[in-house]
């Protein structure tokens, strides 16, 4: 009986501990703004984390080429750049020069803009694969860490991510020609596309088409909807955790972009994405096909039956893709 009393006891103990800190937690996510934009960038996440990010080919990709860009004074970003499939032999111990020009062959060009996490390289090889893929397709494929990602220098934020991805595509464009540059963007990296093409339709330089994978709305409805939400029932939820979102300046509206937006725009979306909803992609694109700005483009919506299991990050997989691309 003794026994069992003082374990009970401990049982007890952790319980109230645990509601404690379940309690605790919107109070001190509320005080300190920080706390939750660091979990929207999730930028302290580095998996696999021992890997020299200078050396592609370390990952098999010996038609990679490693690139140190400056988009502002103090802030450096890490670049990789992968030549399509038929400049693979030609590639192998080329320096950057030879990378550089190779954009001006008659190949198009995808500027990949990864999700959040650590780095291009996170969530195992997926984006190793990526590249792989998008390379045997025909196309080069150029992508890089955000300002605070990777070993790319500064503090993220979503102006300084939106402010990196164009300096990246001004810098493509310089080298391309008149090759065809497509904007592909994966989960949070929606957000960086939608505001880096709002921009670039703005100024008059759109890019050839953009391409949203695992897209959300806004980022607030993508916070309630979001499956590790255990707090979307708590009383106050909006004010403890979605108004600090705003207050540290990230709104990643995609359902606003679209509708500033004037270029062919396709949408690709698992119906088991555990991660980002397939109804906000679903919805995004309700709004894009009534908006007015795309009424001369072509807007397109790919769903990705359950049984597939692509879920929120191997559509890449999918043997229909060439055919969709196209």
């Amino acid at each position: 009986l003794h026994r069992r009393s003082g374990l009970w006891f401990r049982l007890r103990k952790l319980i109230i501990w645990l509601l404690g800190m379940y309690i605790a937690i919107p109070f001190l996510v509320k005080l300190c703004p920080a706390i939750q934009a660091k979990l929207v960038f999730l930028n302290f996440v580095r998996v696999p984390y021992f890997i020299d990010l200078k050396r592609p080919q370390d990952q098999g990709l010996n038609h990679t080429c490693n690139y140190y860009l400056q988009p502002e004074e103090d802030v450096t970003i890490g670049v990789w750049h992968t030549v399509p499939a038929a400049l693979w032999k030609n590639a192998r111990g080329k320096d950057q020069l030879w990378f550089e020009d190779a954009l001006g062959s008659s190949h198009p060009v995808i500027l990949y803009l990864h999700g959040n996490a650590g780095t291009s390289l996170c969530d195992g090889f997926l984006h190793v694969s990526v590249l792989q893929v998008l390379s045997s397709l025909g196309y080069h494929v150029v992508t890089f860490d955000y300002r605070g990602w990777g070993d790319s220098v500064g503090s993220p934020s979503e102006r300084g991510m939106t402010y990196d991805a164009l300096h990246v595509f001004d810098w493509i464009k310089a080298r391309s020609g008149d090759n065809p540059v497509y904007i592909w963007g994966h989960s949070l990296g929606t957000g960086v596309a939608t505001n880096l093409v709002r921009r670039l339709c703005e100024r008059e330089t759109p890019p050839d088409a953009l391409i949203l994978e695992s897209p959300f709305t806004n980022i607030r409805e993508e916070a309630r909807s979001h499956p590790f939400s255990i707090y979307r029932y708590f009383p106050g939820f909006d004010w403890f955790f979605l108004d600090p979102i705003t207050t540290s300046g990230i709104k990643f509206a995609n359902d606003e972009n679209v509708k500033y937006i004037s270029c062919s725009l396709l949408i690709l979306h698992a119906e088991d994405d555990p991660v980002v909803p397939f109804h906000l992609g679903k919805k995004l694109y309700n709004i894009a096909a009534t908006s007015r700005s795309f009424r001369d483009y072509k807007v397109q919506f790919v769903p990705f039956h359950t049984d597939l299991g692509y879920r929120h990050k191997y559509i890449y997989r999918s043997p229909e893709l060439p055919r969709i691309l196209r």
